[in-house]
């Protein structure tokens, strides 16, 4: 049985939760107060209790935005993996495999902030920055490791092999969302695992 709190989040959760729909949808500047109080179900009064203003939502969004998606990737399958390769890729299928149902709720609410953003908030451009490099180097950890194992002389670094992980992953949501489909996303992140495949070689295992 789900608990209470599960089945009646408080305002400030319902309200973040809207954020997380209404700004992926709509973008940051198109998306008001009162339509997040009318998709959370709380009263504008509701909403000046728990935050100051839009922004003030947004950059708490996008703490909540990143803790959901840190729990998702966490208890995936592919994390029980021994071989950190496996790891790797099996983080980009999981990936992959997150894009169903309606694009704004595949895509991901820090990278459509930060583009809207970057230049007019500099507050959500930090706070955006800060998780996308914070996931950026929890995959880089699972790529050094597989460096060591497969690929020890390659020129490349881990970090900007996990920072080039994103931008794939970025990009292919902004062409989603352009093309108005999916397809183009899942074409792309296969073009990731190719690419990351022929990084490595497991008949170069170092010993």
């Amino acid at each position: 049985m789900k608990s209470q709190v599960a089945d009646h989040p408080d305002a400030r959760t319902r309200l973040l939760n809207a954020a997380l729909r209404v700004i992926r949808a709509k973008g940051y500047a198109d998306t008001s107060v009162d339509e997040l109080c009318r998709a959370a179900g709380v009263t504008k009064g509701a909403f000046f209790h728990h935050f100051k203003t839009k922004e003030d939502l947004a950059l708490v969004a996008a703490d909540h935005f990143a803790a959901m998606a840190a729990g998702l990737i966490t208890a995936a399958p592919f994390n029980q993996a021994s071989d950190p390769l496996d790891r790797l890729l099996g983080y980009i299928e999981f990936r992959g495999n997150m894009i169903r149902g309606e694009l704004p709720d595949c895509t991901c609410l820090l990278g459509t902030m930060v583009q809207e953003t970057y230049e007019t908030h500099p507050a959500i451009r930090v706070a955006c920055d800060k998780h996308i490099s914070e996931h950026a180097a929890g995959v880089a950890r699972d790529i050094a490791a597989a460096k060591v194992m497969y690929a020890p002389e390659a020129p490349w670094s881990a970090e900007s092999l996990g920072l080039f992980t994103q931008a794939v992953l970025q990009g292919a949501f902004v062409l989603a969302k352009a093309k108005n489909s999916a397809d183009v996303a899942f074409d792309c992140i296969g073009h990731l695992m190719r690419y990351v495949e022929g990084l490595f070689s497991k008949q170069t295992r170092a010993d």
